[in-house]
C-alpha cells in the first residue's frame, strides 16, 4: 500500500478521533463551565493520554516485530505473546484505578474538590485506556496484513460512538465522560480484534512474555514520558489560579492535535517500509526532515489563526466562559506552544527510527532523566512567565530530547538544519500572511484573509524544501 494513502487513511481516522475529543471538550467546557469541576476532568484525563499514548507508541515498537513475523509464518503467535505480556502492567493499573481510585486522584491534583471528580472518573478512563492499547496491539497486526483501513475505521466509529454517548448522557454529571470513553475504547478494541482473529492473526503465546515486558519498557518509557511533560506542566498550572490548569490543558489539547494528524500518522505508516530497507544517517535525516516540512506547514496555519482570533474562536467552540480575557489567554497559549510543536513533531518522526534501527535499550533512561530534568525547568518557568513559562518548558525539555534521539542516528547536523529551515520559513510566511491583514481587518477577517494568502503562498511559491518532502513521502514504500 502506497505511504501517502496509507497515511491518508490513518490522518483520516486521526482527525475524526481528535475531532470528536474537541467536541467533547467544548460540551464539557459549555455545561460545566471553567472551574474545580473540569481541574478535576483533566486531572483523570492526563491519565489516560498517557496510557493512550502508550498504545500509540506500542504500535512503533511492534509494527516492524509484526511485519518480519508475518514473513516468517509466526504473526498470530507473535502478536498473542504481546498481548499476554500487556497484562502484566495493565492489570495493576485497572485494579488501582478501581479499587483506590480517591489515593491515585491525590496524586494527579492538590484540590480536596478537584480530587473528588478525578475519583468519580477514573475507574472508567484507566480500563478505557487498557482497551485503546490492546486496540493498538490488533490495529498493528492487521497493519502487518496490510491493514489500516480496518483498524481506522474502528477508532473513528469508536470515537463517534463515545461522542454520542456523552452528549446523551451528560445531563447526569462529569462521568459521562468516563461513560463515552469506556465505550469508545470497547469498540475500538472489538472491530480490529474481530478481523484480526478472522484472518489467522492472534494465536497462542509463545514463550518470552517477560523479553516483550523489556521492549515493551523501552518502547514506550519516552512517550509515556513525554505525555508526563505535559502532567508535570499541569501540576504547576493547579498552583495558579483556579481554572488555569482547564485553559492549560485546552491550549495543550489543541496543539497536540495538530501534531497527531500530521507527524504521528506519516511515523506510524513509515516503520513497516523503513523497516524492509537499510536505514541509515541520510535517510533517517531525510525522513525526519520531509515529516517535518510537511507537519509544519500545517503548525504555522494554525498558529496564525489562534493568535489573530484565539479569543473569537475560543468562546465559539466552549462557550462564554471563555470570552474576553481568558479567550485570549488560550489563543496566545496556543502560539506560545508554538515552539513545543515544532520539536514535537520532530520527536515523533525520530522517535520510530530508533526501533528500526534497533537501538532503543537506553530509552528509560533518557525518559527519567527528561521528567526529573522538567520539574526543574516548569518551577522556573512558571516563576518567571505563569502559563506562557509553564507552555516554554515543554519545549525546552522536548527539544532536548529531540537532540538525543537524533544523535545515535547519525542525524543531529542534518535533521536540525533542516528542521530549522523549515520552521523559520513556515513561521515567517505565517507571520507576514497574518501579520499583514490584521493591521486592515479586525480579528477574525484578519485570521481568514491570513488563512487564504498563506495557503496561497505556499502553492506558488513551493518551497524547494516542501517539494522534496512531498516526493519523498509520496515515494516511500
Amino acid at each position: 500500500m502506497n505511504a501517502v494513502r496509507s497515511g491518508l487513511v490513518t490522518g483520516i481516522s486521526t482527525v475524526a478521533v481528535s475531532g470528536s475529543a474537541a467536541i467533547a471538550g467544548a460540551i464539557l467546557s459549555r455545561k460545566f463551565g471553567h472551574g474545580v469541576k473540569t481541574d478535576g476532568f483533566f486531572a483523570a484525563y492526563g491519565v489516560y493520554v498517557a496510557l493512550v499514548l502508550v498504545a500509540n507508541a506500542l504500535r512503533v515498537v511492534v509494527l516492524p516485530r509484526f511485519a518480519r513475523a508475518r514473513v516468517e509464518g509466526r504473526l498470530g503467535r507473535e502478536v498473542g505473546t504481546w498481548s499476554l505480556a500487556l497484562a502484566g502492567p495493565l492489570v495493576p493499573a485497572v485494579v488501582v484505578a478501581v479499587a483506590a481510585p480517591h489515593s491515585l486522584a491525590s496524586v494527579l491534583t492538590g484540590s480536596s474538590s478537584a480530587q473528588h471528580q478525578a475519583a468519580e472518573l477514573l475507574p472508567w478512563l484507566v480500563p478505557a485506556a487498557a482497551a485503546q492499547v490492546y486496540a493498538g496491539v490488533a490495529a498493528s497486526g492487521l497493519a502487518a496484513l496490510h491493514d489500516y483501513e480496518t483498524a481506522a475505521s474502528g477508532f473513528a466509529v469508536g470515537a463517534i460512538a463515545g461522542l454520542g454517548a456523552i452528549v446523551a448522557l451528560v445531563g447526569h454529571s462529569v462521568q459521562a465522560f468516563g461513560w463515552g470513553l469506556a465505550l469508545n475504547g470497547a469498540v475500538a478494541l472489538i472491530v480490529p480484534l474481530v478481523v484480526l482473529v478472522a484472518r489467522g492473526g492472534l494465536g497462542w503465546p509463545a514463550p518470552g512474555a517477560v523479553a516483550r515486558l523489556r521492549e515493551l519498557a523501552e518502547g514506550v518509557a519516552l512517550p509515556f514520558a513525554l505525555q508526563g511533560l505535559y502532567v508535570v506542566g499541569y501540576r504547576f498550572a493547579s498552583g495558579l489560579a483556579s481554572g488555569k490548569p482547564t485553559t492549560f490543558s485546552y491550549a495543550y489539547l489543541i496543539a497536540a492535535l495538530l501534531v497527531a494528524v500530521s507527524a504521528t500518522s506519516i511515523a506510524l505508516v513509515s516503520s513497516v517500509p523503513l523497516s524492509r530497507g537499510e536505514l541509515t544517517s541520510e535517510r533517517a535525516g531525510r525522513h525526519v526532515v520531509a515529516a517535518s516540512w510537511l507537519s509544519l506547514a500545517v503548525v504555522g496555519a494554525a498558529a496564525g489563526v489562534f493568535a489573530l482570533a484565539g479569543a473569537r474562536v475560543a468562546r465559539w467552540a466552549l462557550g462564554s466562559q471563555y470570552g474576553g480575557g481568558t479567550g485570549t489567554e488560550l489563543g496566545r497559549l496556543v502560539v506560545y506552544f508554538a515552539p513545543w510543536m515544532v520539536a514535537s513533531v520532530a520527536v515523533s518522526v525520530a522517535f520510530p527510527l530508533l526501533f528500526v534501527r534497533g537501538r532503543a535499550r537506553w530509552l528509560p533512561l533518557l525518559a527519567v532523566a527528561a521528567l526529573c530534568a522538567h520539574v526543574l525547568v516548569e518551577w522556573v518557568g512558571r516563576a518567571a512567565f505563569g502559563l506562557a513559562g509553564i507552555a516554554a518548558g515543554m519545549a525546552v525539555t522536548t527539544g532536548a530530547i529531540l537532540v538525543v534521539l537524533l544523535w545515535p542516528l547519525g542525524a543531529l547536523t542534518q535533521a536540525l538544519r533542516g528542521l530549522l529551515t523549515a520552521a523559520v520559513v513556515c513561521g515567517g510566511l505565517a507571520a507576514l500572511a497574518f501579520g499583514l491583514p490584521h493591521v486592515v481587518f479586525g480579528a477574525v477577517p484578519a485570521a481568514a484573509v491570513g488563512l487564504a494568502l498563506y495557503a496561497a503562498a505556499l502553492g506558488v511559491w513551493r518551497p524547494s524544501g516542501l517539494r522534496s518532502a512531498w516526493i519523498y513521502v509520496r515515494t516511500l514504500q
